[in-house]
């Protein structure tokens, strides 16, 4: 005998309006008990889920759910971070973002033996991305890596030629944009060397990574208004998990596994500078 929808979705409803308004991370699940429908993280979880269960968005995998889980947390960061790190190991069917990339790449600038500044393409499974220095950008792919590239030359009158993204112009020194002005013209003559590359350096200083500033792994301290509090472990940008004491956060310390770019970006924007409560865990 089918189920009938309607009891299905005030089954749900229940369930909803008995989380707590506290931030975490909500799971939907349908028949699956491994694979979850959707992940998703909010500082108010009740008012979250509510939300989707009116959303239309959402009414496709809502209408498969058959159970809600919710893990709290302290407050928002452990949240983003458990979030992130939920997605990329249970592959819920529904969540496009924070699925992991297997390589990433970014622009090294490598100073040749003529004096250029030419822009070296490294990856992940060359070069770990959380202590080298002077790397620029994190792109998914190859491909996205020089769409970003061509789209700085543009921006900035820069020599593809130069760049190493296109061969000499029909011979000529000259790349074909310096024939139409949108190159500074250093393949030409038009422009020193020194000046092309100031432009190039002054257009990646936006994308420069950060290398991790800790000899070792860190505990994040989160706490809530009660006084409740995790320790996140932090290693080269990675979350390796949370704990409720610093002697079991220690114990979670381990080789990070990789450049994670989803807990680069939740942590590098002063997260561990300005204010947070960390603790090494060395």
């Amino acid at each position: 005998m089918a189920e009938d929808p309607r009891s299905q979705a005030d089954a749900l409803r229940s369930q909803a309006e008995a989380l707590p308004e506290s931030p975490g991370v909500y799971l939907f699940w349908g028949r699956s008990a491994t694979l979850p429908l959707y992940i998703g993280k909010s500082i108010h979880l009740r008012s979250r889920v509510l939300s989707h269960l009116r959303d239309p968005d959402s009414a496709r995998w809502v209408a498969q759910s058959l159970r809600i889980e919710h893990r709290r947390t302290p407050g928002e960061v452990g949240a983003l971070l458990l979030e992130a790190a939920l997605v990329k190991q249970l592959q819920p069917l529904h969540n496009q973002r924070l699925r992991r990339v297997r390589h990433l790449h970014a622009w090294r600038l490598a100073n040749g033996a003529d004096g250029t500044d030419r822009p070296e393409l490294v990856d992940t499974t060359r070069v770990d991305f959380a202590t080298t220095p002077h790397l620029h950008g994190l792109f998914a792919s190859r491909h996205a890596a020089q769409g970003a590239l061509r789209a700085m030359a543009d921006e900035h009158r820069l020599c593809l030629q130069r760049l190493g993204l296109e061969r000499a112009w029909r011979g000529s020194g000259a790349c074909f944009r310096a024939s139409i002005g949108r190159c500074g013209g250093v393949c030409a003559g038009g422009e020193t060397p020194a000046a092309h590359d100031a432009r190039l350096r002054a257009a990646l200083a936006a994308l420069r990574l950060l290398v991790w500033p800790h000899p070792g792994a860190v505990g994040l301290i989160e706490r809530d208004e009660t006084g409740w509090q995790q320790v996140h472990v932090l290693r080269h940008w990675c979350y390796l998990g949370s704990a409720d004491t610093l002697d079991a956060a220690r114990a979670l310390d381990r080789s990070a596994p990789g450049f994670d770019m989803d807990s680069y970006r939740i942590l590098s924007g002063g997260l561990l500078r300005d204010g947070a409560e960390l603790v090494a865990l060395a």
